[in-house]
């Protein structure tokens, strides 16, 4: 009896240490998931991308609420970049508004300028003959 246990014994020992050298294989086969992995599209990353996002789970991942939380996070990131974007976008619309109306006010004057310009040209050659443009 004592013969046999050490036998077993030894063949435990064997076969143990095979597996741990690789000479035998096998095993578990790598984990399969239910849920398909959904990266990110090409291109800029919106902040509905992320809602699709999915990853496959794995015997030793990433824990869910984690992954989760920083998802939500990019998340309101991307929209509050949105949002800072679009109230730039109107700002500089607005001012590009009144910078065309500054402008249009700017050759207005120009106008009234060269207008009154002439004017004061033509009233000296008037009030005293000789001293205008065409004198010499």
């Amino acid at each position: 009896m004592t013969f046999l246990l050490v036998l077993l014994a030894l063949a435990v020992v064997g076969v143990v240490a095979a597996v741990a050298t690789g000479v035998i294989g096998g095993g578990m086969d790598e984990p399969a998931s239910s849920v398909p992995a959904r990266g990110l599209p090409p291109g800029p990353v919106a902040p509905e991308d992320l809602e699709g996002l999915r990853f496959t789970p794995a015997l030793r991942g990433y824990r869910m609420d984690q992954v989760e939380a920083v998802l939500g996070r990019l998340r309101e990131e991307l929209d509050r970049r949105d949002d800072e974007l679009a109230r730039c976008g109107a700002d500089l619309a607005e001012r590009e508004q009144e910078l065309a109306q500054r402008e249009e006010e700017l050759a207005r004057r120009e106008e009234e300028l060269a207008r009154q310009d002439d004017e004061l040209a033509r009233l000296r050659e008037d009030a005293v003959p000789g001293t205008g443009p065409g004198a010499g």
